[in-house]
């Protein structure tokens, strides 16, 4: 399961800041995460709880703010709405689209003591 090791990096990153900006416990981690990601959101939340064991982000809640996932319509040149990869153009119905938005894995707020 890859989330641990999205876990594992996460904490890396909770762990340098803290000593880059002085703080010593995380309260509050808000992640965004596309649709697109390829992220297990359950597997995700578990693997979160167990991996910031003894680190700056025990106890810390772990907020999910889910983003779309967009995509360009080559052929309609409109942004539009789409559901999973490989979907086609709610407007023309082309399927040569480019996703724009929705594979989003990024740490988006901290809390911080």
């Amino acid at each position: 399961m890859h989330e641990m090791a999205i876990c594992e990096s996460i904490r890396q990153t909770l762990e340098a800041q803290s000593q880059a900006h002085n703080f010593t416990r995380v309260k509050r981690v808000c992640l965004e995460i596309g649709p697109l990601s390829g992220v297990e959101m359950d597997a995700l939340r578990f693997g979160f709880d167990v991996v910031m064991r003894g680190s700056v982000a025990q106890d810390a809640v772990l907020e999910i703010v889910a983003c779309p996932a967009e995509a360009w319509c080559m052929n309609c040149a409109q942004t539009v709405p789409i559901q999973k990869r490989f979907d086609a153009c709610e407007k023309c119905g082309s399927y040569q689209l480019q996703v724009t938005s929705g594979e989003e894995l990024r740490i988006k707020e901290l809390e911080v003591h």
